[in-house]
């Protein structure tokens, strides 16, 4: 139950284990120290001899606060110890999010990021904290006790001994059973946090479709699994605290039978008596409540090697590549993606997207348009063929250099709890107030933020308190001020209010001008006046050129935009 790399990776830690032992030690020897003093005290006094009972109880007094002392020690160092464990592991899985950069996802499930991060990490502060620091002192304490009884009993003394390995012998008999239990445990642990975290962000669409009921069925299924799992590990925890308890205090019980027996036969004095009949139990205890966290401990492991996979996942290679912002046509020849090995969304596709143009990315959903913006903002990485920035081939520029090139504003932008001022400097975290306003001027939001409380409106979670269409014009306008040279606008105008739409597309046009600007949209009319246009289908560019080209040809432009024609008149006429 030792793991050396966790121990390694955490080895701040040591100093404050080894402190949290020795302050247990003390105070287990200056106990030994008041009970063999009261032992004698009570043996004088049996034989009428009051001398020396003040000194006693003055050492018995210090020994008090000595252990006191001890034990404040002893919860001090657990804290320390707690609080360095749960700073650098959740430090060193932040900076591995970081290392994996934007493409985390096609390595790990979010969910399971979260459960790993918190519930993990916990579970290992208590490892730490206690199970650590008790393993020391469980093989530490029984033999200082040895040696101290030894000139009172040999015999008495080496039973007790030989008692103490007993209860890991016990434990060892269920660690198999408990490893195998405990990492189902965890497997169903993270399945039922996946459903949940799914359904929750799911909420409002379930709700749309009556789905909701189903959901909590299956919700219901995942929790019944996992009640049942952890029904399981508690009987196995409890069938093994009995197992520990009985030989924990058989053996106590077995040194007190020896101490009577050798008391009787005058082997002993009634002090050295007294002595093995209190500390019987101190030899047993510490190797006791070492198997109470034993299954912390296999909990802490089984939650380690969840987070050592993590931690273990292999990082992209480090690139030194640089994106040149007089330089930012993209060119994309052969792309092909699949998110799975059977299943390819991506074909062959070829496109070039020069600066100071706009250029179109349209077609059905579904169709791949989004896939290749996450190609281009680097979330997607292990595509073949070749997607140039600058000329620089994408998979040697570095993640930096992208996060600070290229802009990325998808359908339903995340706004964050806050003020209005705090969720538009993370565009720009230089920007003064008066960047701040420009920027909501050219989104339309600056009017209705001045009838507010300006810059200091507060928001609440994703702007639940802003209509969908003044949400997605602040993160335009948070985009605006970020300033990068390419934007990639995803479906940026879908489900907001024709208004908002508006305002929006008259900016992404005006971008154009002087930016590298891909629009993807499924709307053909907010694409029409493009200087390029690429149609997807089925994840292959069927066809391009300017919208009049295209509609000339009669192809699936030409039938995409008739048929969206009709649907939009049919939707006026029943307005």
């Amino acid at each position: 139950m030792i793991n050396k790399r966790l121990i390694g990776t955490v080895s701040e830690s040591k100093k404050y284990i080894a402190g949290n032992v020795a302050a247990q030690w003390c105070g287990m020897v200056s106990n030994a120290c008041l009970i063999f003093s009261v032992g004698a005290m009570l043996e004088r006094l049996s034989d009428r001899n009051s001398d020396g009972t003040v000194n006693v109880a003055a050492f018995a007094a210090a020994a008090l606060i000595i252990r006191m002392v001890c034990s404040v020690l002893q919860a001090r160092f657990s804290y320390l110890s707690s609080k360095t464990v749960k700073k650098t592991l959740r430090g060193m899985i932040f900076n591995k999010l970081l290392r994996l950069g934007s493409s985390y996802r096609e390595q790990a499930a979010s969910s399971e990021i979260v459960q790993v991060s918190v519930e993990g990490v916990e579970q290992l502060e208590t490892y730490f904290g206690a199970y650590l620091p008790q393993f020391f002192y469980a093989m530490l304490a029984p033999l200082t006790l040895f040696a101290a009884l030894c000139f009172v009993s040999v015999k008495a003394a080496a039973v007790l001994l030989v008692c103490v390995p007993l209860i890991p012998v016990s434990i060892i008999c269920v660690q198999k059973i408990a490893k195998k239990l405990l990492s189902k445990y965890w497997g169903q642990y993270t399945a039922l946090g996946d459903t949940f975290l799914e359904n929750l962000q799911g909420l409002t669409t379930l709700k749309i479709y009556k789905s909701d009921e189903y959901k909590n069925d299956q919700m219901n299924e995942e929790s019944e699994k996992f009640r049942r799992i952890t029904m399981k590990v508690l009987t196995m925890q409890l069938n093994s605290i009995t197992i520990m308890d009985f030989v924990a205090f058989g053996g106590a019980a077995v040194g007190i039978i020896i101490a009577a027996s050798e008391f009787t036969k005058g082997n002993i004095g009634f002090s050295g008596c007294f002595s093995i009949i209190m500390l019987s139990a101190e030899f047993c205890i510490p190797m006791r409540r070492l198997g109470s966290f034993f299954h912390v401990a296999m909990n802490g492991m089984a939650a380690s090697d969840k987070i050592f996979r993590l931690l273990d996942l292999p990082e992209p290679e480090i690139k030194s590549g640089e994106i040149i912002p007089d330089n930012c046509g993209i060119s994309v020849g052969g792309l092909s993606y699949s998110y799975e090995a059977e299943r390819e969304v991506l074909h062959k596709v070829d496109l070039k997207i020069p600066m100071n143009v706009l250029t179109a990315v349209v077609g059905e959903s579904g169709c791949g348009k989004s896939t290749i913006a996450a190609v281009l903002t680097g979330r997607n990485k292990n595509y073949s063929g070749s997607v140039k920035i600058g000329g620089t081939e994408l998979s040697e520029i570095s993640e930096k250099s992208i996060s600070r090139s290229v802009t990325y504003i998808g359908h339903n932008s995340y706004i964050f709890k806050g003020t209005v001022r705090e969720n538009l400097l993370m565009g720009n975290s230089s920007a003064d107030d008066k960047m701040l306003w420009a920027a909501l001027e050219k989104a339309r939001l600056a009017d209705f933020m001045r009838s507010e409380k300006g810059l200091d409106t507060e928001l609440t979670e994703n702007a639940g308190n802003l209509s969908g269409g003044q949400r997605q014009r602040l993160a335009l306008a948070r985009a605006l001020l970020h300033d990068t040279p390419i934007y990639i606008f995803d479906e940026a105008t879908s489900n907001i209010d024709s208004e908002s739409e508006n305002f929006i597309m008259e900016e992404i046009y005006r971008l154009s001008e002087h930016k590298t600007v891909i629009l993807i949209s499924h709307r053909l009319a907010n694409s029409a006046e493009a200087d390029m246009l690429y149609v997807l289908e089925s994840g292959n560019v069927t066809e391009q050129g300017t919208h009049n080209e295209l509609l000339g040809k009669k192809g699936v432009y030409c039938k995409l935009w008739e048929t969206q024609k009709q649907l939009e008149s049919i939707g006026r006429c029943s307005q």
